[in-house]
């Protein structure tokens, strides 16, 4: 029986499965070795009677800015639920009657947006800062759930790319908290197992190279490795994770040419989709990819990756420290991804309905600040500022205590972190590939109408996998149709 690890929506919920059954114990309530989340753990709690982590209470009691979001990947008691403990403290120092609280949401993604408008439509929850996944802020602007904020919040040291993804109809209506983009993951044991010499894609392949990569482990003749099935996974299944595929090969395709303007209307032409649909055909033909990702979410396709089942994986940034539990440095690898990435994350907005506006501005202040950015990028999850990765002098210290212990080791001695860092503690790849891979990401379509598009889009692209698929122009034709009775223009 295949086992499979899951997450929820796009990956970034709970886990299960064989490969975080081995590692969840690490992941949960800790951020290891450095910084911030290491002394958070042991300041966080002063006997005030808040929720504990993940709190699920239900929100607006007197006196809380609540924070909705979707589960954190860091685990239970994770890094976000820390950087809001972390706040806490330094209300209860300054004598604040004030605490935040996070709820999260449970579901899929796209059942966490549904929560959360329904709760912003009818004010049934007093929700005060809302997490929204980047390709929401629109839908949440235009229909006037979020409030504005003053540019000031969101300055030139936020990644370019990643920036943009706050505004929308010319004003900042959030400020980004984590960001995300698509990358390469690749196993050195299997291309060495290949004669592979160089088996360093750190400075990036292309689509053709990767296939030729994938022909050297299949090569007739030669011992393949132990379970391998097929060259390449990524995450194909009925879900955003097909869109976001999709898209990548779309703009790879195009030179960048996206789907709709800054205004979200329809901009594609009929060309460009059938260009678009045959570079995905040709990223997902049988012969290099692994059965199962037409069916396979983030968690499935890990799995698959960490059994050895393929060679290479297309994956969010997560990912490194989570493989990195099994996997040693020697056997895993991470690149850029070839071609575009598309650029994900979740961005802090104020709720219109809050009764606290300035105590949650101030909270979204601290949750985005060079210090928490730098507590992120530590634990695991990809920052949105340029400082996180390049200085040195800023790190992850906010509300430490003088002379705490570092739970960094297991009980038997073993370091519970097995992540590669560098010498400033930052994982190995910060600098080298996931900022550069930032800087250079792409956004999916931003419209308001987003969650229509997704399902549009995702459903028609689904042909390309079924028995007696359609031809590049003939898909091109419907999904062009299809697409103009959901977006304007």
């Amino acid at each position: 029986m295949r086992r499979r690890l899951r997450t929820s929506g796009r990956g970034h919920g709970r886990v299960h499965g064989r490969v975080h059954g081995r590692v969840q114990g690490r992941l949960s309530g800790r951020v290891y070795g450095y910084g911030l989340a290491l002394a958070l753990l042991l300041t966080a709690c002063s006997g005030d009677g808040q929720a504990g982590p993940g709190a699920t209470a239900t929100p607006g009691a007197s006196g809380d800015i609540v924070v909705a979001s979707g589960r954190d990947v860091t685990g239970k008691g994770g890094i976000r639920q820390q950087l809001i403990d972390a706040w806490n403290a330094q209300q209860d120092r300054e004598h604040s009657d004030v605490h935040a609280r996070l709820v999260e949401l449970p579901g899929s993604a796209d059942q966490q947006r549904s929560q959360l408008l329904g709760a912003l439509q009818s004010g049934s929850a007093q929700y005060d800062v809302v997490n929204l996944d980047v390709t929401w802020v629109p839908e949440f602007a235009a229909a006037h759930l979020i409030r504005p904020l003053p540019d000031a919040l969101v300055g030139a040291d936020v990644i370019k790319s990643v920036a943009s993804t706050a505004r929308w109809g010319g004003k900042l209506y959030a400020v980004p908290f984590n960001s995300d983009v698509g990358l390469l993951y690749y196993r050195r044991d299997h291309l060495k197992q290949a004669h592979v010499q160089d088996t360093d894609l750190s400075k990036g392949i292309t689509w053709r190279q990767l296939r030729d990569l994938i022909d050297a482990v299949e090569a007739p003749g030669r011992s393949r490795p132990k379970g391998y099935e097929k060259g390449w996974t990524t995450q194909l299944g009925p879900y955003e994770g097909r869109t976001v595929n999709g898209i990548e090969a779309f703009l790879s395709a195009t030179d960048g040419a996206g789907l709709t303007d800054e205004n979200g209307r329809y901009t594609a032409t009929v060309q460009q989709l059938t260009d678009g649909i045959a570079e995905l055909r040709a990223r997902t033909q049988g012969a290099y990819t692994l059965g199962d990702a037409v069916r396979s979410d983030e968690g499935e396709s890990l799995t698959d990756f960490a059994d050895g089942r393929t060679a290479f994986l297309r994956h969010w940034p997560y990912a490194y420290r989570t493989l990195h539990q099994s996997l040693t440095d020697a056997q895993l690898g991470v690149a850029p991804l070839p071609g575009r990435a598309v650029l994900g994350g979740q961005n802090l907005a104020l709720a219109g309905s809050s009764q606290q506006a300035d105590k949650a501005r101030e909270l979204i202040r601290f949750l985005t600040s060079r210090e928490s950015e730098r507590c992120l990028l530590d634990a695991g999850f990809a920052a949105t500022r340029e400082s996180a990765y390049t200085a040195d002098d800023v790190t992850c210290g906010v509300a430490r205590t003088p002379g705490a212990a570092s739970p960094s080791a297991s009980p038997s001695g073993e370091s519970a972190d097995r992540m590669p860092r560098d010498d400033h503690g930052r994982p190995a790849y910060a600098r080298t590939i996931l900022l550069p891979a930032l800087r250079r990401a792409v956004q999916r379509p931003r419209t308001p109408l987003y969650g229509a598009f997704t399902q549009t889009f995702a459903t028609e692209l689904g042909t390309l996998f079924t028995d007696d698929p359609p031809g590049d122009a003939e898909l091109a034709a419907e999904l062009d149709k299809e697409l103009r009775k959901v977006l304007p223009g």
